[in-house]
């Protein structure tokens, strides 16, 4: 088994890496002076069973790209397996068409990671479910939900009093996966969407009043819905808001708005970089997913079951 890093989180990389025992593919990924990317793979990879690091976060386009010449360096250097191993999944969002000549984006990369040679695809908390069927190859969608309750049982003695909140419909069951595992009750913030990025929380599904809340979504992006719903559930009487988000995008000023926002703390994993971003006084926390992913690199290498890390 080989590991191989792109580079947009050597950081997770890296610590995958140590969890693994094991170093990382001496490779060369770097740049033309056009931009664009340009790989070497630096030791012999024949017959070897290969998994590719690289979430395909900002920029998407140029770590998607990373991703697929990675993979066609791969193939054309007769590695027996690849596995892309994409923590956040890029693109995820645009997985239906939403109205009249709109693409199904999410659908096009699985074709393009595909056509570039994958064998199989390893990631963590698609935006939905649906979109491992967009995939002709065998694809490992892990869950965060456990990771986030230990997280949670470690941070707070007493569950009595938690309520896990979806922050729309949609989300519903991926909070319900974290609130069974707290035996928590659960509240929705019914969310009415204006447009791309764009949400306005139009009523809350659940009694609120006196209870510590944590917010549970797959992905922040600009954090606008997710301020805007905690001061929702602020107004109607919680004694304090948090919130669990899988992939921190964090993007247009996000880190800000959530610092002046009424949450009392953001955590998410390091699927996507936070150095440099994320400041260590802030509202926003950081946990690993190094060992969870690590564990189902380990077991895909094996022949064993992934799915029985979500036992």
């Amino acid at each position: 088994m080989k590991l191989l890093a792109g580079n947009s989180n050597r950081t997770l990389a890296d610590a995958i890496a140590q969890s693994l025992d094991m170093p990382l593919t001496r490779a060369q990924v770097k740049r033309f002076p056009d931009n664009e990317a340009w790989v070497t793979i630096d030791e012999n990879v024949r017959g070897e069973d290969v998994f590719v690091l690289q979430s395909t976060s900002f920029p998407a386009n140029d770590n998607l790209m990373e991703l697929l010449v990675c993979v066609d360096a791969l193939k054309r250097a007769s590695a027996r397996r690849i596995t892309a191993v994409t923590p956040y999944f890029g693109y995820a969002r645009q997985d239906r068409k939403t109205g009249g000549r709109t693409p199904i984006s999410a659908k096009l990369v699985a074709n393009l990671i595909t056509r570039a040679g994958a064998d199989r695809v390893l990631t963590m908390d698609l935006h939905s479910g649906q979109i491992q069927g967009f995939f002709d190859i065998p694809t490992d969608n892990l869950q965060a939900a456990p990771l986030m309750a230990a997280d949670v049982k470690a941070h707070y003695r007493d569950c009595g009093d938690l309520l896990i909140v979806s922050p729309d419909v949609g989300g519903v069951v991926r909070a319900l996966a974290l609130a069974s595992r707290l035996n928590a009750g659960l509240a929705i913030v019914d969310k009415r969407r204006q447009g791309p990025g764009v949400s306005e929380a139009a009523n809350i599904v659940g009694d609120v009043a006196g209870r510590r809340l944590i917010i549970f979504d797959d992905i922040v992006d600009s954090a606008t819905t997710l301020c805007g719903a905690a001061q929702s559930l602020a107004e109607a009487g919680a004694a304090e808001v948090s919130a669990y988000v899988t992939h921190g995008v964090l993007s247009q000023g996000a880190v800000e708005r959530v610092g002046a926002s009424a949450l009392k703390e953001l955590v998410v994993t390091d699927s996507i970089e936070t150095e440099g971003r994320v400041r260590p006084d802030g509202k926003i926390r950081v946990v690993s997913c190094a060992r969870l992913i690590g564990e189902a690199i380990r077991r895909i290498a094996n022949e064993e079951s992934v799915s029985k890390l979500f036992g």
